[in-house]
């Protein structure tokens, strides 16, 4: 079955909540989507959404690369041949994730819906619901407590608080929610490479008895090797996001004495679907734990990740909020939320389908 369209389109979208996170502040997304039309008349969507502070691509950027000769001259190719397509697409496009994740989530969803099978039964789906954590951006105490709140009243289980700022703040926040809420909620933390080792030393002795589930990325790029000065059962709870941003860096980060014992996969940093597989079968065989992570993204892409989490034995955690607070989107479908809990439709190549 030919391809015989391809459009990309750009689009600036509202956010309902705007958010506070180490280094910055965020109002709005640009979010880049792309359709993939078959002879047939069956859609593939696609999206992307890249953070530019982590992968040096934009979201403008993308869409000028989605409207290159190569991506055109995909039309007239076979949906069938799509894993050679996603492999022309990498030599192509090297080091440009968002351009590379929006083609493979558009050929995934088109080649799923052409079998008729979802991507996670196609890839062999191993889970089928987990929760997913809401995130809290940094605010005052006051404002978070009342924040974890309104998700408690939704149903809400699991939180991820935004974190970096100042350590002391932070400790306090934890435990006025473990004194306020007791075990109700699950605990992550994000610090956006935002702590020393000092600092997260003073975290780690001060929440001890929290029970946090992981800490998502405390110290910046490059300097992973510090946290070998943290005891194997530390490391185990850390989780690598900006330090992990594709097969390379996954590859070195599982050689032993590993620094995280967790990978934040997010199909923003590592081209989509394609490569967040490959990190995945890496990590199972180094005994890494997966977290699957996004930015402020359109149903499509989350729908997608969630796809290629439930394909994956040794996925763990969830933080796959990145499309609530969107006030539009392009698209729906794709998954169902009940409490909290995150599950596939069923229906074939990502669920998705265009609003």
């Amino acid at each position: 079955m030919n391809i015989t369209a391809i459009r990309p389109s750009v689009h600036t979208l509202a956010l309902s909540k705007p958010y506070t996170i180490a280094y910055d502040t965020y109002s709005g997304v640009e979010l880049v989507f792309l359709e993939i039309e078959l002879a047939n008349g069956i859609t593939g969507i696609g999206s992307a959404s890249p953070a530019e502070e982590v992968v040096a691509e934009n979201a403008r950027q993308t869409h000028g690369h989605l409207q290159a000769e190569f991506v055109q001259s995909l039309v007239g190719r076979d949906i069938r041949q799509f894993r050679q397509i996603l492999a022309e697409t990498r030599r192509q496009f090297p080091g440009l994730p968002g351009t590379q994740a929006a083609l493979d989530l558009a050929l995934h969803d088109a080649f799923g819906q052409y079998l008729g099978v979802p991507v996670a039964a196609f890839y062999g789906q191993s889970i089928t619901a987990l929760p997913t954590s809401v995130t809290v951006g940094i605010k005052n105490i006051d404002d978070t407590l009342e924040e974890v709140a309104e998700y408690g009243r939704l149903g809400f289980t699991c939180l991820k608080l935004k974190t970096g700022n100042e350590v002391d703040a932070d400790i306090e926040k934890v435990l006025k929610i473990r004194e306020q809420y007791g075990q109700r909620f699950s605990i992550r933390v994000d610090a956006n490479q935002g702590y020393s080792l000092p600092e997260l030393r003073r975290f780690l002795a001060a929440t001890e008895n929290a029970g946090l589930e992981l800490i998502e990325q405390p110290l910046p790029v490059g300097r992973e090797s510090e946290l070998l000065a943290l005891s194997a059962a530390q490391r185990k709870g850390l989780a690598a996001d900006e330090s992990l941003t594709g097969i390379s860096s996954a590859f070195a980060l599982c050689v032993p004495p590993q620094p995280f014992g967790i990978f934040n996969i997010k199909l923003m940093k590592c081209g989509g679907i394609f490569g967040a597989l490959e990190i995945a079968q890496l990590a199972q065989a180094a005994q890494i734990d997966l977290f699957w992570g996004c930015n402020d993204e359109s149903v499509a892409s989350i729908a997608a990740a969630l796809h290629a989490a439930y394909a994956c034995p040794n996925t763990r955690y969830l933080d796959l909020d990145g499309s609530f607070d969107l006030l539009e989107d392009l698209v729906s479908g794709g998954f169902v939320l009940e409490n909290g809990l995150l599950r596939l439709t069923g229906a074939p190549g990502l669920g998705i389908r265009r609003n």
